[in-house]
């Protein structure tokens, strides 16, 4: 059985926020402290991007519009990207051996693609929920609870 034991760090993120924690408590009593907090201003695509998508040409003579760029996911992919490279500065400083992340099914894919070895050989569980907007005290008891039934 996985617990969130003492000093574990636990990072809770979607594509525009993100804690970084740290279990002060212990396994009975966790009570996570904030070491870090991220955030991004990140508007909608068209509100980023305004030109028309490209055409192009089939070789039926047949003209398409290309698909357009998404610019809203490229933002949150290059902050997920940013997070990760910031675990692995912080595993290579001694700052933590424990690590657990929280994050909705699609950060958490963008954030396995980028991560190093090291700070994946060092995560202990990754759970596929948005606790972004959750106090701390609430993320201690759902991660606890999480993590006790598996």
């Amino acid at each position: 059985m996985k617990r969130l034991v003492r000093h574990a760090r636990v990072l809770v993120t979607d594509g525009a926020r993100a804690m970084v924690l740290r279990n002060e408590g212990d396994v009975a009593q966790p009570d996570l402290k904030t070491v870090r907090a991220y955030a991004q201003d990140n508007p909608s695509s068209h509100d980023q991007g305004s030109e028309r998508p490209g055409r192009t040409n089939a070789s039926t003579g047949q003209i398409s519009a290309m698909e357009s760029t998404d610019w809203h996911q490229i933002a949150e992919d290059k902050f997920v990207e940013t997070i990760a490279a910031d675990m692995d500065r912080d595993l290579k400083a001694g700052e933590f051996e424990t690590l657990i992340v929280v994050a909705p099914p699609v950060a958490l894919g963008v954030y396995r693609k980028v991560v190093s070895d090291a700070v994946a050989k060092v995560t202990m569980a990754e759970l596929h929920k948005d606790l972004t907007k959750h106090s701390a005290a609430d993320i201690a008891k759902l991660v606890a609870k999480a993590l006790e039934e598996g």
